[in-house]
């Protein structure tokens, strides 16, 4: 286990796992990202597959690894999924979250794997390892997001076998909208780099769109209407009746700011 520069109150909490004959810990001085620390942890294993979990994911049941071990000969990557709670959550500032997930995130295997590539997320993921190193994460991204949207298409570009399962984590970590709209903001801004400096991520629905309106000349326009209408569409997803369709408006007008 490697903590990843935590304060001082988990990385007490962590330490405790210190004593179990089992794991492996060690602290790293410096937070280095989601994509540097998955691939240390990597580097560091020893055996033929990593089981990758975010550590807010709840195992649905006692058959969990029981049924990425059936799948394990059927392709070099598995991607279980993830799922939510049936009901909203109480607290009204984790709805966005929660309603981002159930309509983006909850996706059936089916679904998924009629594009396995670009429907692949590693927060849950069970992957030969000799396949992860030969991909790694591109350490680049520091902040949250995309960094599985690089590695989908190198996998695609290698024809590396993706086979997505029913069988899904439950995403116990809803976080606060305002957090929420932070991430996303910093998903957009990774989405738009690996663009500008690697030309993927075209695949993206959003991408597309800028793109779309670039070729239409329309695209210094959009980013001013949308630029002005930011701090409205913030406010409405930040109340207690949130619409995605805001959401979508909002990361539109970020990655104009990027790439228009």
């Amino acid at each position: 286990m490697l903590d990843d520069g935590s304060q001082k109150d988990v990385r007490a909490l962590n330490r405790r796992l210190a004593a179990h004959p089992k794991v492996q810990y060690q602290e790293l001085l410096r937070n280095v990202g989601r994509a540097a620390i998955r691939n240390q942890l990597a580097a560091a294993a020893r055996h033929e597959w990593l089981l990758l979990l975010d550590n807010d994911s709840l195992l649905p049941d006692t058959q969990f690894l029981a049924r990425y071990a059936a799948a394990r000969d059927r392709a070099a990557v598995l991607i279980g999924g993830t799922c939510y709670e049936a009901a909203p959550p109480s607290d009204p500032q984790l709805l966005l979250r929660w309603l981002y997930g159930q309509a983006r995130e909850a996706r059936p295997a089916a679904v998924r794997q009629a594009a396995p590539y670009g429907q692949l997320t590693i927060n849950n993921a069970l992957i030969r390892a000799d396949i992860f190193r030969r991909f790694p994460l591109d350490e680049r991204l520091t902040s949250y997001g995309h960094e599985d949207t690089k590695f989908g298409l190198e996998l695609a570009a290698a024809h590396i076998s993706v086979l997505h399962l029913a069988n899904p984590v439950r995403h116990a970590g809803l976080e606060p909208a305002a957090v929420f709209l932070q991430k996303s903001e910093q998903a957009v801004r990774n989405l738009a780099r690996v663009y500008r400096e690697d030309g993927l991520g075209t695949d993206s629905r959003l991408l597309q769109t800028v793109l779309r309106l670039r070729r239409l000349g329309l695209a210094p326009a959009a980013r001013a209407v949308l630029g002005t209408a930011a701090p409205t569409l913030r406010r409405q997803l930040l109340s207690t009746n949130p619409r995605l369709a805001l959401l979508d408006l909002l990361k539109l007008s970020w990655l104009l700011r990027e790439l228009a």
